[in-house]
């Protein structure tokens, strides 16, 4: 290890070249079939478990086509990455350069937004492919430090033939998950990569480092948004009758009226103006407000959600939709939250914190953790979750969409449980 979490893929005092001698001989009795001469870090194991899954072609990968350059700078747009560009290529270009390594940022789908960096390795990179459009993601190149980060959810080193794709051996490569910190969504990673000969144990936490600084700017940021938000808040409240709050796109709170004060405000995946249903509040009324919404509650004309779909199919995102005589709410979960109710699914009769820090980390103790997250489901979902033991609430139906496709809808309250549903999502 090389800081708290951080797995380097060299081991300390190892010579580079004799470990890649004996990554190569793991990697062929892996494809082979043949006993392995030692076992492949877990994180490398669980990838190269997924490639063989997905049929990805040891030799070639996926070859998919590269986005064009209208489609490249849309993305770019899009990705909610460009403001922390700078904060990027401050701290890891002239490293790179120094380095012999390449500095890429890519966006949540694997696809490599920008480059910089080495311009004899950016050569090197461009005759592998490695470049700006393409898709890097693992189900395009197989195991790789950016697309494995991706799916892990967490900073990755690869080295040599830890990658899955043999032309990739003779490289190494760092990746760092950056996080939009105004609701949770990854945003893509960042990445360093170079010659394998140039491995070195602490580029992963160097790129750690860089990616939280990038999220702290963009944290930063989005406090600024919201304290420019509240001063449009203030005067409007104060002209509103009855309970009402102001919020940003991303439902955080700028000011409130006649309600208990909260951080944030789970919202739909799309929002419009108009008669809406939020967990937090019920019946609402949203009015449209520079930088943000009006959100005025009202005496509820409807009866609570009677129907609640849990869709745990999408392989990057899951998606819980609540519908009920009011409407029809749906909204992205993070992949912690989708596990959290997938568990709860499972078991309607409710779980512990002690059953579900079980369910989730292997280890009942860890009951902290689990009710502080059980605390932020509940402040967004409380309509449709109920504590002591944690479960979802009565006399509503439940629809779990399988990871294949299908699923299994019960009436909540008689449910025996639900069986044969697939994980939920990495951590």
């Amino acid at each position: 290890m090389v800081a708290g979490n951080l797995e380097a893929a060299l081991p300390a005092g190892a010579d580079p070249r004799r470990y890649a001698r004996v990554l190569a001989r793991v990697h062929e009795a892996a494809l082979t079939g043949a006993a392995l001469p030692s076992r492949p870090r877990s994180v490398i194991g669980a990838s190269w478990q997924r490639m063989r899954q997905l049929g990805i072609d040891p030799d070639r990968g996926a070859e998919r086509p590269p986005l064009g350059p209208d489609q490249l700078e849309a993305r770019r747009r899009e990705s909610g990455l460009a403001e922390a560009l700078p904060t990027l290529r401050g701290g890891l270009v002239s490293l790179a350069e120094a380095a012999a390594h390449i500095m890429v940022v890519v966006d949540a789908e694997g696809r490599v937004l920008w480059r910089d960096g080495s311009t004899p390795v950016r050569r090197r990179a461009d005759g592998l492919g490695f470049t700006e459009g393409v898709d890097w993601h693992e189900t395009a190149v197989g195991t790789n430090a950016i697309g494995t980060a991706l799916v892990a959810r967490r900073p990755v080193q690869v080295y040599s033939a830890e990658h899955y794709v043999r032309s990739h051996h003779e490289w190494t490569c760092a990746a760092a998950p950056l996080h939009d910190p105004r609701d949770g969504r990854l945003l893509g990673v960042v990445d360093l990569s170079g010659p394998a000969e140039t491995v070195h144990a602490s580029t992963l936490a160097l790129v750690d480092a860089v990616a939280k600084l990038a999220e702290t700017h963009l944290r930063t940021a989005h406090l600024s948004e919201l304290e420019r938000l509240r001063a449009v808040a203030v005067p409007t409240l104060s002209k509103v009758g009855g309970r009402a709050v102001v919020i940003d796109p991303h439902g955080w709170v700028a000011a409130a009226s006649g309600l208990a004060p909260v951080d944030r405000v789970a919202l739909p995946s799309r929002c419009a103006a108009g008669r809406t249903w939020l967990p937090a509040y019920g019946g609402c009324v949203l009015e449209p407000l520079p930088g943000g919404w009006l959100v005025r509650l009202v005496d509820e004309e409807h009866p609570a959600p009677t129907k609640v779909v849990l869709d745990v199919s999408g392989a990057r995102q899951a998606v819980l939709t609540v519908s009920g005589s009011g409407g029809t709410w749906s909204h992205n979960l993070s992949p912690r939250h989708a596990e959290m109710l997938y568990v709860l699914a499972r078991h309607p009769a409710g779980r512990s914190a002690a059953e579900l820090a079980a369910d989730l980390f292997g280890d009942p103790a860890r009951t902290v953790t689990v009710r502080a997250e059980m605390s932020r489901l509940r402040r967004h979902f409380g309509g449709i979750l109920a504590p002591r033991p944690y479960r979802f609430a009565e006399d509503i139906e439940l629809v779990v969409v399988q990871p294949e496709g299908s699923a299994q809808v019960l009436p909540y309250s008689s449910a025996p449980g639900i069986r044969g549903i697939g994980r939920a999502g990495g951590r």
